[in-house]
């Protein structure tokens, strides 16, 4: 029989090298060594891979155990053909249109249902940000395609198996491979691959998945970045039925989900988000500071139980499997998908909790969601919160400018945030302390970061371009306000014109009067310096007012533009040119 000599001169699938390093590896036979392989080693693997690392223990594995297909349904998910037009991140549309928990082979009636499209790295629970428009079972992705709402095939393959419960992965990755658990009344896409009807077994298939065995057995299955059913379901699978070693993995993989989906659960991104961290009964205390202690206690604790319930997951799958000795269980803390504590982050998220509870989207005195449909209003709010401790505004408007001028600024409404939440005694430490975390005042933060922030990837604080909070801003920042998209009606930006731009262009012209009468009259030469710096910018910023009110905010005004939220973010953003803060490739085709 005739063997080949190869060189494996990479650590990892998708690593990329310089020629150098290449050549380097090459002459380091120690840590590069040759291997031997013929066609028959080949043959052992599913699909016969030219794979030849592999030891003969790793080999056996798939010779004696049954493939994860053949105990399993594996299924790819649909394509939509139009993400743009089909699917949403969970925070654009009104929650009362949101169908959650729909049983299989249930039917549909309101316009959106969960929906699992891949996502980064993360293991056990998480990933859960989109909405899929199955209004009417699909109809109107089924006319789209011009297929009957029967299909089950191409683009609609899959389809069977909406709403089951589920595992899932993204398909494309170029990080480890990694799976999560899904609840019934998701649907799922084709760079979700689900595995579905693994009966009781699921709590065992989960474990197995995200252990560092399957880890190493795709590198020999699924080279590339793209992890395809066909690839996952040759994976080998050991029955342990009624074993003590089951009975442990299926106990670490519940408790390894519990603590999954409490940390996903942690963030305002999450669409069971309940309560600010921070703000939580168990973790507040009676300094901001304090409270933040008390929290990065809490996830580091998360992130080392973790890496102790992954770590004993891998050594029994390892032992089962007879490859002790040759793969190492104990997990890198950097492979953990926890959120870890960081002071600017976690500031960052409660000054956006923060100002959430000032647009009434959320409340000190109840969990979750309070108003997050279209053209809520603060008596919307109070059928659900009648005696708030922290009302939120008025109208849904909050200025961010360059000082308070207006009793409902956000500087000025975020440290009554603070004074109500941890008291007037620890006012000026607790605003210390975000200042420091934030690495600037509060003020500069909110009129240079916080929308940026809020358009960021931040799983934190951010809404991946897709805000839920819009700045209105004038061309060279002198203006700017927040409106809240879910309390956005056809005369918001009347408001916006009437009650706060021209009251604030008012309010320059007054202080600009004051700043001539102090150049005139004064005989301190470095005050008449000051005050006529100071007056030269304001004439700039009341002339870059003036002129946009006139071209753009007073015409907008005038059509009392009105906003389906079902469009999505990306449409309505749009029908606004000129008034709001740009967000950079929002006019991009988006990827499907």
């Amino acid at each position: 029989m005739i063997k080949g000599v190869f060189r494996r001169l990479f650590k990892r699938p998708g690593e990329v090298q310089t020629n150098e390093e290449i050549a380097a590896h090459f002459f380091d036979q120690a840590n590069f060594p040759n291997h031997l392989a013929s066609t028959s080693v080949f043959r052992r693997i599913p699909g016969m891979p030219i794979v030849f690392w592999l030891s003969e223990r790793a080999l056996n594995c798939f010779e004696a155990q049954s493939s994860l297909a053949s105990t399993a349904r594996l299924r790819e998910g649909i394509n939509t053909g139009d993400n743009a037009r089909f699917l949403r991140l969970w925070h654009e549309v009104e929650q009362t249109k949101m169908s959650a928990g729909t049983a299989p082979g249930g039917s549909v009636e309101r316009n959106w249902v969960p929906h699992k499209k891949g996502g980064p790295f993360r293991k056990w629970f998480g990933n859960c940000e989109f909405v899929l428009n199955w209004e009417h079972d699909g109809r109107e992705i089924h006319a789209f395609h011009n297929l009957p709402l029967t299909y089950n095939g191409a683009p609609m393959r899959g389809k069977a198996h909406f709403f089951k419960p589920s595992l899932a992965w993204s398909r494309i990755s170029i990080g480890k491979f990694s799976v999560r658990c899904y609840p019934q009344g998701f649907s799922y896409d084709s760079t979700a691959p689900s595995v579905f009807d693994s009966g009781d077994s699921q709590r065992f298939v989960l474990g197995l998945l995200n252990c560092e065995l399957v880890g190493y057995l795709l590198a020999a299955l699924s080279p590339t970045v793209d992890f395809r059913i066909t690839n996952i379901g040759n994976l080998p699978v050991l029955h342990l039925s009624n074993t003590p070693e089951r009975t442990r993995i299926e106990r670490i993989v519940d408790e390894c989900v519990a603590l999954a989906r409490a940390d996903w659960d942690n963030f305002e991104t999450s669409w069971d988000f309940r309560e600010q961290p921070l703000l939580r009964p168990s973790l507040k205390g009676a300094k901001l500071e304090e409270s933040w202690r008390n929290w990065e206690t809490l996830s580091t604790a998360a992130i080392r139980r973790m890496r102790e319930l992954e770590t004993e997951n891998n050594r029994l799958f390892i032992a089962a499997y007879g490859l002790d000795g040759e793969l190492q269980p104990e997990v890198p803390e950097d492979q953990i998908t926890l959120a870890r504590a960081d002071a600017r982050k976690d500031a960052a998220a409660l000054l956006s909790y923060a100002v959430g509870c000032m647009m009434g989207r959320y409340a000190l005195d109840q969990p979750g969601l309070i108003l997050a449909d279209a053209g809520a209003t603060v008596q919307d709010y109070l059928a659900k919160v009648p005696k708030p401790t922290f009302a939120p505004d008025a109208d849904g408007i909050v200025p961010v400018l360059d000082g308070e001028w207006f009793p409902d600024d956000v500087v000025a409404r975020t440290r009554e945030f603070l004074k109500t939440v941890w008291g007037s005694a620890h006012l000026d430490e607790n605003v210390a302390w975000l200042e420091k975390a934030l690495d600037k005042d509060l003020r500069k933060y909110f009129v240079r970061d916080f929308y940026k922030n809020h358009l960021s990837n931040e799983r934190a604080y951010g809404y991946k371009k897709r805000p839920i909070y819009w700045l209105v801003e004038s061309p060279e920042g002198s203006f700017q306000a927040l409106i809240y998209l879910h309390r956005y009606t056809k005369d918001t930006v009347n408001t916006v014109l009437n009650s706060y731009l021209r009251e604030f262009i008012h309010k320059l012209e007054a202080r600009s009067a004051h700043l001539a009468h102090v150049e005139a009259t004064s005989t301190n030469a470095r005050d008449k310096t000051a005050a006529r710096k100071e007056a030269d910018k304001l004439r700039k910023a009341i002339k870059e007012c003036q002129e946009w009110e006139r071209e753009v905010v007073l015409p907008l005004a005038q059509q009392r533009i009105e906003l389906d939220l079902d469009d999505g973010v990306k449409a309505n953003y749009l029908k606004f040119p000129g008034l709001l803060a740009k967000i950079p490739g929002l006019e991009k085709k988006e990827e499907e």
